[in-house]
């Protein structure tokens, strides 16, 4: 059975990365750039062989709209049509979060896709919001992917520690995460990274997730942070989706800032406490109140201490359950067999194409 992963950057491949673990499969990329990322981000991910990059999924670069020859399953974590031949492979859309940003590009490119894995019904409110229709057929209902891990306490929180570098007497401190997203949502990383740094830091530990498209900020904050003698700051890497994985940052954490990223409802995973970062962004999906976080995060302005607010919702140990109520709003099943279900329906469709 040939599987195949397709995403326009690297970080969109961290949502199939657990069904590649199970079922393996080979990867798509559009450019000379993204296919070098890869063998740098992914060397030593699999079996070590010989070469420049050792140990290396298998992965090649094409265009989507040039894969009628290709036989197998054809799962897209991009918002980009699939030129597929139906007679010999199937085309899925994973998609790379649910959050309440609008789909890129032209949404109604979903369309062309025979299935969609469906997360829960937050995604299919965003469907329903962007218009966009389909049989109830190609609608699979699989759950988060990537909150299996988590649920099944697959990650240590020590291993994890040490890659990021919190040093043992700081591990008793809490630690922030802030998840900004980038300009395509009005990301808060330039107004408040280094604000973050200066006050959380007095009493916490803070890690800094950039979205991949501010990832490059990231050498400039660190010599920032160093020249200001600033520490228990640190940085995770979205490119490095097999060492840094958006989960073993959930897990280490105790509380949550972003803006407008997905990561807001993926966090509720933990039941910890969320603030959101006010953007005042306007291109945002319109949601129910059972499936809009801001009914029940804090938020933050800018003009009150982080630190403040950090500390008020770390002392609120009371609110879990509107985040638990959200999560099982927002997202179908989270009982750590997301991956199994997705990996029966691929086995079915490929079963059906060897007929």
């Amino acid at each position: 059975m040939n599987i195949y992963y397709f995403a326009n950057q690297i970080y969109q491949l961290s949502y199939a990365w657990p069904l590649y673990n199970e079922i393996g499969g080979s990867f798509i990329v559009r450019k000379h750039k993204t296919l070098l990322k890869f063998k740098r981000y992914l060397r030593g991910s699999v079996t070590p062989s010989k070469g420049i990059f050792p140990g290396t999924p298998k992965v090649k670069r094409r265009k989507l709209k040039n894969v009628s020859d290709l036989s197998g399953v054809i799962l897209s974590q991009s918002n980009a049509r699939v030129r597929n031949n139906s007679e010999i492979s199937r085309s899925v859309f994973i998609g790379h979060g649910t959050g309440d940003k609008k789909y890129g590009g032209k949404a109604h490119t979903l369309e062309s896709y025979q299935y969609l894995f469906v997360s829960g019904p937050k995604h299919m409110a965003k469907l329903a919001d962007s218009d966009l229709h389909f049989p109830e057929k190609s609608l699979i209902k699989i759950g988060n992917l990537r909150f299996d891990d988590y649920v099944n306490g697959n990650i240590s929180r020590e291993v994890v520690m040490d890659r990021i570098g919190i040093p043992r007497k700081d591990r008793g401190r809490k630690t922030v995460l802030y998840a900004p997203t980038w300009q395509d949502g009005n990301g808060t990383l330039n107004r408040y990274a280094k604000r973050f740094c200066k006050e959380i830091t007095a009493e916490h530990n803070l890690i800094i997730r950039p979205h991949h498209f501010d990832s490059h900020k990231v050498p400039a904050l660190k010599l920032w942070a160093k020249m200001n003698g600033i520490k228990r700051v640190y940085f995770s890497n979205s490119n490095r989706i097999t060492k840094s994985d958006t989960m073993h940052d959930f897990l280490i954490s105790d509380v949550l800032i972003s803006d407008t990223s997905s990561v807001l409802y993926e966090y509720l995973i933990t039941g910890k406490p969320i603030i959101v970062a006010n953007t005042d962004f306007s291109g945002l999906h319109s949601m129910p109140d059972g499936l809009n976080i801001m009914t029940i995060a804090d938020t933050f302005n800018g003009r009150e201490s982080i630190l403040d607010v950090v500390n008020r919702n770390l002392s609120d140990g009371s609110a879990s359950w509107k985040y638990t109520e959200m999560l099982n709003n927002c997202f179908y099943f989270n009982d750590g067999s997301s991956v199994n279900r997705a990996v029966d329906f691929v086995n079915s469709i490929a079963s059906e194409l060897k007929q």
